[in-house]
């Protein structure tokens, strides 16, 4: 698919494989204290968190439904942009694990509404998440585990419960787990006490919460906003006509000099000729004893 359209737009000698490796610069959506250490070049810049910001006041609707939860506060749920709504059946098992919660609820679905939705629920197509996750009365996040939303999360400090079901969701909420700052569950065999539970343990055990501070002040300790670090960047190889100082050359090697063919065989081409060498050496040594021996006797 994308081959075709660098055919048609950018010529027919261009693919998306040389788009990619002649990059000039990388934005990529990764922030280290939500992804694991690892080497990399000059031109790849870390944005990750970069959509997230400060929240705004919520539209009168969502306002009033989230004072009336009082001290118990909110439990936002939102499964992203790809998946409006689940099957009916597991629709049901989560609206039933709401049901029984002591928060209000502000659930995002664009689908057939559940029969056993309690009243606590509210149902929205549509829902303003980095402001209701901004929200002081927030208490938890459930989630797909989107990259958006996952940052969004650790950007206003709620803790999540992760309900994976594409894509990089399994690792992105993996990640999470992993810092203490979300409870994973197995859609394909999951109960509504499955859930229940999760949200119990993750509102009331303080523990998720203070992981998730703990990270929310690490991202936000930075000189400058991801925003403004992707500007720069950009900017930074527009006036310097691509930066290519910042740029690994390895693209424009043939593949066996990008994987060390030619060394592998120059290193054993020695091996082999000091082998030849040895062996022709041992022999004229054994011939010359032999010859020897002869003349003794």
């Amino acid at each position: 698919m994308y081959n075709e359209l660098c055919h048609r737009y950018l010529g027919p000698d261009t693919d998306i494989e040389t788009i990619l490796l002649r990059a000039d610069v990388w934005l990529m959506r990764v922030d280290f204290i939500f992804e694991f250490p690892r080497p990399t070049m000059p031109n790849i810049v870390y944005i990750g968190g970069f959509q997230c910001k400060p929240s705004k006041p919520l539209a009168a609707e969502f306002e009033e439904f989230v004072q009336s939860s009082g001290e118990h506060g909110i439990i936002v749920m939102s499964l992203g942009t790809i998946v409006s709504s689940l099957p009916m059946q597991i629709t049901m098992k989560i609206a039933e694990a709401f049901a029984q919660v002591p928060q209000k609820v502000i659930w995002r679905h664009d689908g057939k509404i559940p029969p056993n939705l309690g009243n606590n629920t509210l149902l929205a197509k549509w829902i303003p998440q980095n402001d209701l996750l901004g929200h002081p009365k927030t208490r938890a996040f459930v989630a797909h585990g989107g990259t958006n939303g996952v940052y969004e999360a650790i950007y206003h400090r709620v803790p999540v419960v992760g309900i994976p079901l594409l894509f990089d969701q399994f690792d992105n909420l993996h990640r999470l787990e992993t810092r203490g700052a979300a409870k994973v569950i197995n859609v394909a065999a999951m109960q509504s006490s499955d859930l229940l539970q999760a949200l119990n343990e993750v509102i009331n055990n303080t523990s998720y919460r203070d992981n998730m501070q703990k990270l929310s002040a690490l991202h936000r300790d930075q000189p400058e906003s991801p925003m403004e670090r992707a500007i720069f960047w950009i900017e930074y190889v527009a006036r310097h006509k691509g930066a290519a100082h910042l740029r690994s050359e390895s693209y424009r090697l043939p593949w066996y000099v990008y994987y060390c063919v030619d060394v592998m065989i120059l290193l054993l081409s020695v091996l082999l000729m000091v082998t030849v060498l040895t062996v022709l050496l041992l022999k004229k040594l054994c011939n010359i004893a032999r010859k020897k021996k002869q003349k003794i006797q």
